[in-house]
């Protein structure tokens, strides 16, 4: 069994990756997407969202890191995808899942997903600019707005060539409403392919988990928003352990506003903190009780007297 930290874009960066994987036993985690459009991507901007690449493509504590790609252009995607390995990602993947609309508008994610061919496409040509020894994953939903297509654009990326694919058991339209959850959507798929399925969507505990292997068929499964709610998720999914106490959250926040502070990226602290608290409170009471309080502060220093005094 396998356990994938997902690709959240503006939430999941190399701080966010670097505190979990030091809490779990992750296989690997997905960088947030390196857009891609009609030119190279500088090396700056790959190495500031994957700047793991300067570590030989892990993270601090070894683990593996893979650079995603998202756009519609396949030779741009090809050009870019063997700059990522070049750089020293392992292996790279393809985002046809992101429902965001704003990449959506610019074709990208999730829209590709009523365009089998054009997906096809797209892999093929990264196959065939990935080396054969470098894996090449995709991550996808069952759908548009329906699964009836789910299996047709699962098999177009297998015979293009990727290694690997990541299925969000809900369509772009579910959105991430947990009752629309479809795991059992995915079991087809894993069944028909002969490349290995992961599941995810809605993993927030070890039943969940061996529920979601249940219905979906998969060994391997991938965790994102619950990773935030619960921040040693893996190692409770993985292993049947406990949750973190509150008091041991407490460490973990200490640590990761000492990582925030003193980034580069300061100015986004107290966006950034609400934004886990935001998950945080799903799972403990204690910071539900601070996310009032919390969200009314705009100044750094008054968001750390306020976690230090709590």
């Amino acid at each position: 069994m396998r356990v994938i930290l997902a690709p959240m874009e503006g939430v999941l960066d190399h701080r966010m990756r670097q505190l979990l994987s030091e809490l779990n036993p992750y296989d690997l985690c997905v960088t947030e997407f390196v857009r891609v459009v009609s030119q190279p991507v500088s090396d700056k901007v790959f190495y500031r969202l994957a700047p793991e690449l300067k570590r030989g493509g892990k993270t601090r504590n070894g683990t593996p890191v893979r650079v995603q790609l998202l756009g519609q252009d396949p030779d741009w995607l090809a050009h870019n995808a063997a700059r990522a390995i070049e750089l020293g990602s392992p292996g790279v993947d393809i985002n046809f899942g992101c429902p965001a609309k704003t990449v959506n508008r610019s074709k990208g994610g999730a829209v590709l997903l009523k365009e089998p061919e054009l997906i096809y496409r797209i892999v093929q040509a990264m196959r065939q600019a990935v080396p054969s020894d470098q894996v090449l994953s995709a991550k996808i939903r069952l759908g548009w707005d329906c699964h009836s297509r789910t299996m047709e654009i699962a098999q177009a990326i297998e015979s293009a060539g990727a290694n690997e694919l990541a299925i969000h058991a809900r369509t772009k339209a579910d959105g991430y409403r947990a009752e629309a959850i479809k795991w059992a959507a995915i079991a087809p798929v894993a069944q028909a392919l002969s490349i290995p399925v992961i599941a995810n969507g809605e993993i927030t505990d070890f039943a969940a988990g061996q529920r979601c292997q249940q219905a979906s068929g998969c060994t391997d499964l991938m965790l994102g928003r619950g990773a935030l709610s619960v921040p040693n998720l893996a190692a409770v999914v993985k292993n049947d352990v406990a949750p973190l106490s509150w008091s041991a959250i407490q460490g973990v926040l200490t640590e990761y506003v000492a990582l925030e502070v003193s980034g580069d990226k300061e100015r986004y602290f107290p966006n950034r903190i609400k934004q886990w608290f935001g998950f945080l409170r799903q799972a403990y009471p204690e910071a539900d009780a601070l996310f009032g309080p919390l969200r009314r502060l705009k100044r750094s220093e008054e968001i750390i007297a306020l976690l230090e005094a709590a």
